[in-house]
C-alpha cells in the first residue's frame, strides 16, 4: 500500500519540546481529548481580546444548548466532571443562595446521592469523588455485577437529593438498571436524575428517556475547548449555574471556553457525520489490511459499546505466536518514533483497540507502518517479549509520582 505524503504544517509541539503523538486511543483527556473544530478555534481567537458581560454570554450559550439538546436550558462549566459536582450541589441547595455559599457543608440539606455500584468508575478520577466534592454522601445501589429497581427504590430516603446515572465504556455492561426504569423509580419518589454522558454522541436521547440533567464533555466528540455542557430542566440548570457563587467558582470557565463550546455546538448541527464515518472506515480498512496474515494477530472491527456511531479495530495478540504480549506491543508503539498511543484499558486480556476518530489526514498510514515495524522487531527476538503485567502496573504508578521530573 502506497503511503500518501505526510501532513505538513507548523507543529507547536516541537517548539514546546513535546512528543508528536498520534492518537488512536480516542477522545482521551490525557491526550488532549480531541482535535478542536475550526469554528471553535476561530471563535476563541476572536473573543480573547474582547470584553463581554458573562451573564449574557451564559444566556446565549443556554439557548444554543437548548436548541441542540431539546432541553429547556443549558450551562457551560469547566468540564463534565465539574458538571457532576455542580449538578449534585444544585439538587441539594436549589436556589438558596445562603446554602450555596455554605457548601460543602450540607448541614440541614438533603445530601444523599444514589449511584449504581456498577457505575462507580474512574474517568481519571473516581466519579463518586465528583459527587462528594459537593458535600454529598454517595449511596451505592446494588452490587457491581447487578442492580435492580427494588434496590434503587429501597435506597431512596428523605435525605436523597439526586441520583446519578453513568453512560460510559467503563461501567459494568450487564445486569444494570436501564435508564428509563431508573428515571421512573426516582421520579416516583421526587428524586431528580443526573446523567453523566461525557463521551456520548447522543445529545437528545438521555433527556428524552427521563433524565432531568444530561452532562456532556465539550472537548470530546463535540470538538470544543475543555468544557462541560449541562442540559435539562430550566430551574435545575439555573441552580447549577448559581453554584458559580459557591463551590463552582473554582470550576469556572472563561469567555473563550464558553464561546468555543458554543461554536462547537453550532458546528455539530452542520457537521458531515457521514463523511467522518467514511474517513474513519478508510483508516480501519487500512489497518485490517496491514495486520492481515500477521502471525498471532487477529484484528476485527467492533462497534462502540455505548452505541456511539463509530467503530474501532480490536487487535487480539496471541503472545506465543506473535512473540510479544499485547501490553508490550502497546508500550513499544507508544515509545517509538513517532509515538502511537493505542486504547489499552483492557490490555491485560490480550487485546487493545485502534480508534480512528482523532486522526489527522494520512496518519492511518503511519500507524500501519509503526505496527509493522514493532511486529517485525518482535518476530526477530530470540525470546518472547513478555514483561510481567504487574510490573507494568507498578511502573506506571511510579511514573505518576515522579512528576514534574
Amino acid at each position: 500500500m502506497d503511503k500518501p505524503s505526510s501532513r505538513k504544517q507548523i507543529d507547536i509541539r516541537a517548539r514546546l519540546k513535546l512528543r508528536p503523538v498520534i492518537n488512536v486511543s480516542g477522545t482521551m483527556t490525557a491526550l488532549g481529548a480531541s482535535i478542536v473544530v475550526p469554528d471553535a478555534v476561530e471563535a476563541i481567537s476572536a473573543i480573547l481580546g474582547e470584553f463581554v458581560e458573562m451573564g449574557d454570554l451564559y444566556r446565549r450559550a443556554s439557548s444554543v444548548i437548548a436548541e441542540l439538546t431539546g432541553a429547556e436550558a443549558g450551562f457551560v462549566t469547566a468540564s463534565c466532571s465539574a458538571g457532576i459536582t455542580l449538578a449534585a450541589a444544585a439538587c441539594m441547595t436549589g436556589s438558596d443562595l445562603a446554602a450555596i455559599e455554605r457548601l460543602p457543608d450540607a448541614t440541614g440539606l438533603k445530601d444523599e446521592v444514589l449511584i449504581q455500584s456498577g457505575h462507580m468508575v474512574s474517568y481519571g478520577a473516581p466519579v463518586e469523588q465528583a459527587i462528594r466534592l459537593a458535600g454529598a454522601k454517595v449511596v451505592p445501589v446494588g452490587q457491581a455485577t447487578s442492580a435492580h429497581a427494588y434496590q434503587l427504590a429501597g435506597a431512596i430516603t428523605e435525605c436523597t437529593a439526586a441520583a446519578v446515572y453513568v453512560v460510559s465504556h467503563h461501567v459494568v455492561d450487564y445486569a444494570q438498571i436501564p435508564l428509563k426504569i431508573f428515571c421512573d423509580v426516582c421520579h416516583a419518589r421526587g428524586v431528580p436524575v443526573i446523567v453523566d454522558a461525557a463521551s456520548e454522541y447522543d445529545m437528545t436521547g438521555f433527556l428524552a428517556d427521563g433524565a432531568d440533567l444530561a452532562l456532556y464533555s465539550g472537548h470530546k466528540f463535540l470538538g470544543g475547548p475543555t468544557s462541560g455542557i449541562v442540559a435539562g430542566r430550566k430551574e435545575m440548570v439555573r441552580d447549577t449555574y448559581l453554584q458559580n457563587r459557591g463551590i463552582g467558582r473554582g470550576m469556572k470557565v472563561g469567555k473563550e471556553g464558553i464561546v468555543g463550546a458554543l461554536a462547537a455546538l453550532q458546528a455539530w448541527k452542520s457537521r458531515d457525520h457521514a463523511g467522518i464515518r467514511a474517513r474513519e472506515q478508510l483508516a480501519l480498512d487500512c489497518w485490517v489490511e496491514a495486520l492481515a496474515d500477521r502471525p498471532g494477530i487477529a484484528a476485527a472491527v467492533v462497534p462502540d459499546p455505548t452505541h456511539n456511531p463509530l467503530d474501532r479495530l480490536k487487535v487480539n495478540v496471541d503472545t506465543e505466536a506473535a512473540n510479544i504480549t499485547a501490553w508490550d506491543l502497546a508500550d513499544r508503539l507508544a515509545a517509538g518514533d513517532p509515538p502511537v498511543i493505542v486504547r489499552d484499558h483492557e490490555v491485560e486480556h490480550g487485546y487493545f483497540f485502534l480508534d480512528p476518530c482523532n486522526l489527522h489526514p494520512n496518519e492511518e498510514f503511519i500507524v500501519a507502518k509503526r505496527l509493522a515495524e514493532e511486529l517485525d522487531q518482535a518476530r526477530k527476538s530470540n525470546t518472547v517479549i513478555a514483561t510481567p503485567f504487574e510490573n507494568r502496573l507498578l511502573a506506571r504508578e511510579a511514573a505518576i509520582l515522579k512528576w514534574p521530573d
